[in-house]
This record gives structure tokens, C-alpha cells and sequence, in this order.
């Protein structure tokens, strides 16, 4: 029996969606040249990797003459909640409180997140969760 297909993201699979996310629209070529610099892939590793994101519904292709060009048809954040959401299912029972707990025990949050934390906290209401809006006016960290 095959393994189950995942939904999440490999290494090699967010590699070449951050790519698609900051560039656009792309062709295979523009991709491996855009890796180059990195650790290099091979012009059908992009290709079948690219297919495996179409057939995970991340991308989109079109064709232009001979080349197709692939589009990121998931936004970057759709995606990191998507991978949130499962990470949470998988390792933490469904609970969102586990896997703060978890954040806070490693004592690695700094004092400024554990600030933005605790506001959204005092924020959310008792009755209902916290909704996508309210987390978006968190202030977002950098991108390393």
C-alpha cells in the first residue's frame, strides 16, 4: 500500500512556493536559475516538484508557447495556517492551548512576543475564538 499523499509542504516544496510567492508567475527555467545560488536543482526536479504542488492545489500553470508558467493560486499566509492547523492536529490533540503551553516552556518566546501575546489575549473575547482579523492586526515579525 502507498503512503497517504500529504497536504503539507516538504523542504523542497516551500522552497520553490517562497520563491513563486515573491516572484509571480514563473517559468520552470526562472525557477532553477532562482535556486541556483542556493543549493542548485535540476531542471526536472523543479518540474516534478511543481506538479506535485499543482496536484496539492498550491500553483496553477498556463502555457506560453513552449513554456508553462506556474502561478501560486495559495497566498503564503493560507498556507502557513493550513501548516499550523496540522501541526496542531498532529502533535497537540487539537489544542491550541497545548501547543502555547509548549511555546512557553521552551523559554524561547522574548519578552516583546510574550507582550503581543498576552494583548491578544486580553483582547479576544471569553465566548468566541479569535478570528483571523484580530490576528492580522498583531504586529507580523520579520521575515529572516
Amino acid at each position: 500500500m502507498p503512503p497517504k499523499r500529504s497536504i503539507t509542504l516538504t523542504e523542497a516544496e516551500l522552497r520553490l512556493m517562497k520563491l513563486l510567492w515573491v516572484r509571480g508567475e514563473s517559468a520552470v527555467a526562472q525557477l532553477v536559475e532562482a535556486v541556483s545560488d542556493q543549493a542548485p536543482l535540476a531542471y526536472t526536479s523543479v518540474l516534478t516538484t511543481l506538479r506535485i504542488l499543482e496536484r496539492k492545489g498550491y500553483v496553477t500553470h498556463r502555457q506560453e508557447g513552449r513554456a508553462f508558467l506556474y502561478s501560486p493560486c495559495v497566498a503564503e499566509r493560507e498556507a502557513g495556517s493550513s501548516e499550523v492547523r496540522h501541526l496542531i492536529q498532529r502533535f497537540f490533540g487539537n489544542s491550541r492551548e497545548r501547543l502555547l503551553l509548549s511555546l512557553l516552556d521552551n523559554g524561547e518566546v522574548t519578552p516583546d512576543e510574550l507582550k503581543r501575546l498576552k494583548e491578544l489575549i486580553a483582547q479576544a473575547p471569553d465566548d468566541e475564538p479569535v478570528s483571523q482579523q484580530e490576528h492580522s492586526t498583531a504586529q507580523e515579525p520579520a521575515n529572516e
